[in-house]
């Protein structure tokens, strides 16, 4: 697999998660995808059943979701992506609340799938979006 495919494939996958289609969104990953967080609000997450199973509940809770491409390196079946993500929440008063947190993918690609993802983003950064107005 050479650095076209493995772009193609992250690709694939993003355009799926900004499509908010759990099923587009599970068609790119292996049987075996590791989902990995680093965050401490984050869960990792084995195999791509229990995946699709979590994304229906956490599109839902992330309204309008979007990541947007901020840089992209390419190592053969392995790539970093540079992203920010954007999405509303609903606060404990009702209102959406918007947030926007930038993050770095680790991805490694296995027959033209996703087969690890490794998610690094702060946590305390979105509880901080999350804080309702005084």
């Amino acid at each position: 697999m050479n650095e076209t495919e493995t772009a193609e494939a992250i690709k694939a996958y993003l355009d799926a998660l900004n499509a908010h289609d759990p099923d587009a969104i599970a068609a790119c990953v292996t049987e075996d995808f590791h989902n990995e967080h680093t965050s401490a609000l984050g869960s990792s997450v084995h195999g791509r059943a229990a995946y699709r199973e979590r994304l229906v509940g956490f599109l839902a809770a992330f309204t309008d979701l979007n990541y947007e491409v901020e840089d992209l390196l390419l190592d053969g079946v392995r790539a970093v992506v540079a992203y920010r993500m954007t999405f509303c929440v609903t606060g404990s008063d009702g209102a959406l609340r918007p947030v926007a947190i930038r993050g770095v993918f680790r991805f490694a690609v296995r027959d033209g799938l996703v087969a690890h993802r490794v998610d690094y983003w702060d946590g305390l950064e979105y509880q901080r979006q999350l804080e309702e107005p005084a």
